[in-house]
C-alpha cells in the first residue's frame, strides 16, 4: 500500500504455488504500480528459506519496499523469525502485530509443524441431553444445513478419521462430495480396536482419486488384521496400557505419512480417547433439538473422556434447526 491506496493483493493458492507476497507484487506490476517505498501488509511472516518456492523475504527486499507489517510470526522452526530478521538486515522497517486473527489463519499449520502430529478437529453431534442415538445403530440426528457444514469441513482437511464402530453402525463412504473438491488427495482413516471391520464395508471400495483407506491398528493385532491388507493400507502402531490403540502414537504415524490435518468424525469411543489424551485442537459440537434418554441410549462421549476439558468457544450459530458451538481446546 501507499498511503490509503492498495497497489496489489495476493494469497497463497496451494502448496507449490507462489506465496501471497509474490502474488501481491505480481498483481501490482500487472496494474502498472511502482511498489518502491511502499508498505506491505502480510498475515504471516515472510518465509526465509528455500522450499517449494524461493524465499519471500528476498523478493520483498528486491522489490524495494520500505515497510512490512506482519500479522503473526511463522511457527515453522525452519523460519524462526528469520524472515523478519532478513528484512531488518536489509534496512526495511518491520512491525509485528501479533494479531490473534492472523494467528488463527495458520492454527492448523502451527500444530502440524511444532507438535509432531496432525492438527485435529473433532466434530460431534448430540441431542440436548447428550446422546448420539436412542440405541446402537445408524441414527441421523442433524438436518441438512448441519450436514452441509460438515461436508464443507471435510473438504478443508487432509484426512477424515472415524472409529471402527462408526463403520459398523453407519457404513460411510467418507469421500468429499461435489461440488467440493481438493487439489491434494484426501485420505480416509479408520482407528481400530482388536476386532477387524467388515472387508466389504463401503469405505474399502476403490474410488478414483483416493488412496486405499488407511487402518490404524494396535501392533499386537497384526495377525487378525492381515486379511484386510488386501483391501486397505494397514499401519500397525503401539497400543496403550489398556491394550487399545494409543491415540498419540496413531497421530504420529499419520504425520509421518505427510498428513497435516485431520477431521475426526468418530463416535463416542474415539472422541473420548482423543479428548482424554489432550489431542483435540478444535471442537465442533452440533446440538439437535430433541432428547434421546432411554435404557439403550448411547452417550456422546464414552468413559474414556473422563476428566476435565476446557473449551474456549468462538462461534455459536444456528444451522437450520440445529445449534453449532465451536471453539479451541
Amino acid at each position: 500500500m501507499r498511503g490509503a491506496r492498495t497497489l496489489g493483493e495476493g494469497f497463497h493458492r496451494f502448496k507449490g504455488s507462489a506465496h501471497a507476497e509474490v502474488e501481491a507484487l505480481h498483481a501490482a506490476a500487472v496494474a502498472g504500480h511502482d511498489v518502491r517505498g511502499a508498505t506491505m501488509y502480510v498475515s504471516l511472516e515472510p518465509c526465509n528459506h528455500h522450499g517449494a518456492t524461493p524465499p519471500c523475504s528476498e523478493a520483498l527486499v528486491a522489490a524495494g519496499l520500505a515497510r512490512v507489517v506482519v500479522g503473526a510470526l511463522d511457527p515453522n522452526p525452519r523460519t524462526a523469525a528469520g524472515g523478519v530478521a532478513r528484512l531488518r538486515d536489509a534496512s526495511l522497517e518491520v512491525e509485528v502485530a501479533h494479531d490473534p486473527l492472523a494467528a488463527a489463519i495458520v492454527e492448523d499449520f502451527a500444530v502440524a509443524v511444532t507438535a509432531g502430529r496432525p492438527y485435529v478437529r473433532l466434530k460431534m453431534a448430540a441431542s440436548l441431553d447428550g446422546y448420539v442415538a436412542p440405541e446402537p445403530g445408524n441414527y441421523r440426528l442433524t438436518g441438512e444445513p448441519a450436514r452441509a457444514f460438515v461436508r464443507d469441513l471435510r473438504a478443508a482437511y487432509d484426512a477424515v478419521l472415524v472409529g471402527a464402530g462408526t463403520l459398523r453402525c453407519d457404513d460411510p463412504l467418507l469421500t468429499v462430495r461435489p461440488p467440493r473438491a481438493r487439489r491434494v488427495p484426501y485420505r480416509r482413516i479408520v482407528a481400530c480396536g482388536e476386532r477387524p471391520p467388515d472387508p466389504a464395508a463401503r469405505v474399502f471400495v476403490p474410488v478414483d482419486g483416493y488412496a486405499p483407506t488407511l487402518l490404524l491398528v494396535p501392533a499386537r493385532s497384526r495377525e487378525a488384521f492381515a486379511p484386510l491388507e488386501a483391501v486397505a493400507e494397514v499401519a500397525y502402531v503401539a497400543a496403550g496400557a489398556n491394550g487399545r490403540l494409543d491415540p498419540a502414537s496413531a497421530l504420529r504415524e499419520l504425520r509421518a505419512r505427510g498428513i497435516a490435518s485431520v477431521l475426526c468424525e468418530g463416535g463416542p469411543a474415539l472422541a473420548g480417547s482423543l479428548l482424554s489424551a489432550g489431542l483435540v485442537d478444535r471442537l465442533d459440537w452440533l446440538i439437535a433439538p430433541l432428547t434421546l434418554a432411554g435404557p439403550g441410549a448411547l452417550p456422546a462421549l464414552a468413559p474414556e473422556a473422563a476428566g476435565r476439558t476446557q473449551v474456549r468457544f468462538e462461534r455459536v450459530e444456528l444451522l437450520g434447526d440445529d445449534l453449532l458451538v465451536s471453539g479451541r481446546l
